[in-house]
């Protein structure tokens, strides 16, 4: 059964809308195999095993699809929030901001209290990392991987008004002004982009010593 609208206070959001014009491959970069799974595969599994609220996955430039074979936890956060809804931004090649607020007004629509950000193309975020950003007490949360700062990032709703509109950036510059409000959760993982073939090695490398510990 779905959870009720009343506990739904986060809304879990896959930006996954980028052409990814860097990677020189025969797919687009998701869609890269990498362990026996696409890239987006490894990230969407992540987000639905945090199980921290319903999950938005913003389109645009190539569909993302769930991979066929989940896990158990993902398949039980389906059960407990519902499928992951698709949106597509018609906007997408404006940049980043605009996937942004796709997924800002989405959240307006369900009432939700806090937006969780991940990116698709960041296969060794782990599922964990999602869960300690999403319930970090701060009104900003942002995920650290050995003192650097990357994905997720958690917003309250009383700054998604300051979130960009335009250009290719998320909530960097929120983060920066508001520094304050700022709590930075250590996390396991890494926060690799796969933007290019020898990312793909690389998160292939991560994912190969990390399943092996």
């Amino acid at each position: 059964m779905a959870a009720s609208s009343i506990e739904r206070g986060t809304l879990a959001v896959l930006l996954a809308a980028g052409a990814g014009t860097r990677f020189i491959g025969p797919t687009h970069k998701l869609h890269a195999m990498v362990r026996g799974r696409q890239v987006s595969a490894w990230a969407l599994q992540a987000l639905l095993e945090a199980s921290v609220g319903p999950v938005l996955i913003v389109e645009g430039a190539t569909p993302i699809q769930l991979p066929p074979d989940l896990s158990k936890a993902a398949l039980i956060s389906i059960e407990t929030w519902g499928a992951p809804t698709h949106v597509h931004n018609p906007r997408w090649l404006s940049g980043l901001a605009s996937s942004v607020q796709c997924a800002v007004a989405h959240a307006q629509s369900l009432q939700m209290e806090n937006i969780v950000f991940g990116l698709a193309d960041q296969p060794c975020v782990t599922a964990q990392s999602w869960r300690d950003v999403a319930h970090a007490s701060a009104p900003l949360a942002v995920a650290t991987y050995a003192g650097k700062r990357g994905n997720p990032v958690k917003v309250h709703a009383e700054l998604w008004a300051q979130l960009p509109s335009t250009g290719d950036e998320g909530a960097r510059n929120l983060l920066r002004v508001h520094h304050q409000l700022v709590q930075e959760v250590a996390c396991s993982g890494s926060a690799l982009d796969v933007d290019t073939v020898e990312d793909l090695a690389r998160a292939e490398a991560l994912l190969t010593e990390y399943q092996a510990t």
